[in-house]
């Protein structure tokens, strides 16, 4: 059955999904620990020089595989949100032929008919998917999540209020998707100004439910981190 196989393919997309999320993660986080470069930091001290604190190949190589990474998840991204079309339009067309209910005596087409149903609906709007560790059933955990924590300052607002490196974004305030992000996300912080604002993260497989403050610190921003755009 059409449904029954992709629903499978989903699930193992979303596995290695999380595995390359795990591994971005850690790359993340070695790149960013202190005295290290970042992401994107320069590896060269002020006078032009390769810097002699640091292992530049080891880096490069780290920033390489993160290059790499990305392209995979968004390849998978796609191929899931393709797979969530297919069941949306399994179930839409199930619903609407006049034969639905007129299979097999053993009721074959009734639970093929549920089956398109059930699994659709879990899949329909976009979502991130996690398998029960107790079933085969496919659960909705949120929206997909549209950015990163890719830097973070030690003592920053965002910090100080729980954001952590390499969670994801689902929601931040009013922003939850769409185009401009940065600049959205940007302006948010801006427009409340000490003022609570609240994020739901992705952390390790987990939704988190958190507030953050923008406001001024010693630091740069209103946040003290960096979002990357997924």
């Amino acid at each position: 059955m059409v449904a029954t196989n992709v629903k499978a393919e989903t699930i193992s997309l979303m596995e290695k999904r999380s595995f390359i999320e795990s591994e971005m993660n850690a790359i993340i986080s070695r790149l960013s620990q202190p005295g290290a470069p970042g992401i994107s930091g320069n590896l060269l001290d002020f006078e032009g020089f390769p810097r002699t604190d640091i292992d530049i190949p080891a880096i490069r190589a780290e920033r390489r595989r993160l290059t790499e990474l990305r392209n995979d998840h968004k390849e998978i991204t796609e191929k899931i949100d393709q797979n969530i079309q297919i069941l949306h339009s399994a179930r839409l067309g199930n619903k609407s032929s006049p034969f639905k209910n007129s299979g097999n005596d053993d009721g074959s087409d009734t639970q093929t008919s549920s089956t398109v149903d059930a699994v659709a609906s879990t899949l329909s709007q976009n979502v991130l998917l996690r398998q029960s560790p107790n079933s085969m059933d496919v659960d909705v955990l949120v929206s997909r999540p549209f950015a990163m924590v890719d830097e973070i300052a030690d003592a920053s607002p965002a910090a100080a209020d729980g954001l952590q490196l390499g969670d994801q974004i689902l929601k931040f305030g009013n922003v939850e998707a769409g185009d401009n992000l940065l600049q959205r996300l940007s302006s948010e912080a801006q427009s409340n100004q000490d003022h609570t604002v609240p994020v739901v993260i992705m952390r390790q497989g987990t939704v988190i439910n958190l507030t953050v403050t923008p406001r001024t610190w010693q630091g740069r921003g209103l946040l003290g981190c960096h979002f990357r755009i997924l």
